[in-house]
């Protein structure tokens, strides 16, 4: 679900949604507090250092997917202190909708352990193409700038943790 329909949907409730986006450079995340609603730019390599809102001091959570371009992709892998997760997928793929929720859920289980990543691969063939990514939806784990692992296909939350060594 599209970060602007949550926060349309906590609205509704009375409740402020956590919305994150990777800024222009890619070095830094876009926090929308959860307390104040104030946005809070915090650089990747500050994730597991657990950042704090600068107007009401609650804590930041990226407890879900990042979106991330071919313009922003190298500088996420560059900037990260931690481990970044990302998926390659299309719109138009059932696989892949099936797959988005159990990324959702394990990005809030390893919020500030690990950042997972959404990569439009119709929309970005530059970075597909240079990871070689000829089936989606694709995995691929990167640990300090270079690719880790890579798992292909639809799992479950549970599953992409116990291969991955989470």
């Amino acid at each position: 679900m599209p970060p602007s329909v949550r926060r349309a949907r906590g609205r509704d409730k009375g409740v402020k949604m956590n919305a994150t986006r990777l800024d222009a450079t890619g070095r830094s995340l876009e926090i929308s507090c959860r307390g104040c609603g104030s946005v809070n730019r915090v650089p990747l390599g500050r994730l597991q250092q657990k950042p704090v809102c600068g107007r009401c001091h609650q804590r930041l959570v990226v407890d879900h997917p990042v979106e991330v371009t071919d313009q922003t992709f190298d500088a996420l892998l560059r900037e990260s202190a931690v481990p970044v997760l990302v998926d390659f997928w299309a719109p138009w793929c059932g696989p892949c909708r099936m797959i988005a929720p159990e990324l959702e859920k394990l990005a809030s289980e390893q919020q500030g352990r690990l950042v997972i990543a959404k990569l439009n691969s119709d929309e970005n063939p530059r970075t597909s193409e240079r990871y070689g990514i000829r089936a989606i939806p694709t995995m691929v784990l990167f640990r300090g700038g270079q690719e880790a692992q890579r798992l292909q296909g639809a799992m479950r939350a549970p599953q992409i943790a116990a291969t991955l060594g989470l």
